[in-house]
């Protein structure tokens, strides 16, 4: 019994409550940013107290950061269940144009969470290394069906794609998207020679 007779109050059990706070960082950051995704805010959106952040994070970085590794890997797991269902290059050509359509940055949330880590990326090395391996990632699942450089190259126009494709004020060209993937795809690796798959 505590003071008075009044029985202590007991912990709260919740040993979900450090992925609840990543989970409702990101999900701030979608909504505010960066700049806007205060420790006050995430324990707010996470139904936690607020000292429940520094008592499962070092400091506020150390939040961000995670909670941008989980949202790449998310990403990217994603990107390879699409390429890893593919049975044949034509199949895999469908599931990218399906990829810039209706799997990458359609979420508007997805879109700035992105933005939001491509420009921690440009002046933090830590923040870098996330973006660098959710490359590799995306390339590798590619690799599946297309040469590396086709894989490279193809990479940069999903990417770029989904980014206009969110961005533009005009509708979505699926066929237009069709002709780009089947462009980078069919054309023949640097030395003239047709990689293997292409056709």
């Amino acid at each position: 019994m505590g003071p008075q007779g009044v029985p202590p109050r007991r912990r709260r059990f919740d040993p979900e409550r450090r992925d609840r706070i990543i989970d409702a960082c990101l999900q701030v950051i979608g909504e505010v940013g960066v700049a806007g995704a205060s420790t006050r805010r995430v324990a707010a959106a996470a139904d936690v107290p607020l000292g429940s952040i520094t008592y499962h994070f070092t400091d506020v970085d150390e939040l961000l950061h995670e909670a941008f590794a989980r949202f790449s890997r998310q990403v990217s797991d994603r990107f390879e269940q699409r390429m890893a269902h593919a049975a044949s290059v034509d199949d895999a050509r469908r599931a990218v144009v399906d990829l810039i359509g209706h799997d990458v940055l359609v979420d508007p949330r997805e879109l700035v969470l992105t933005h939001e880590l491509y420009t921690l990326a440009a002046r933090d090395a830590r923040y870098r290394e996330l973006t660098h391996a959710w490359m590799a990632r995306s390339r590798h699942a590619l690799e599946r069906h297309f040469d590396p450089t086709t894989a490279r190259v193809l990479d940069a126009l999903i990417e770029g794609l989904t980014i206009h494709r969110a961005l533009d004020t005009e509708p979505h060209d699926e066929d237009e998207v069709r002709r780009a993937v089947d462009a980078v795809t069919r054309r023949p690796p640097a030395g003239g020679r047709r990689a293997p798959g292409t056709s």
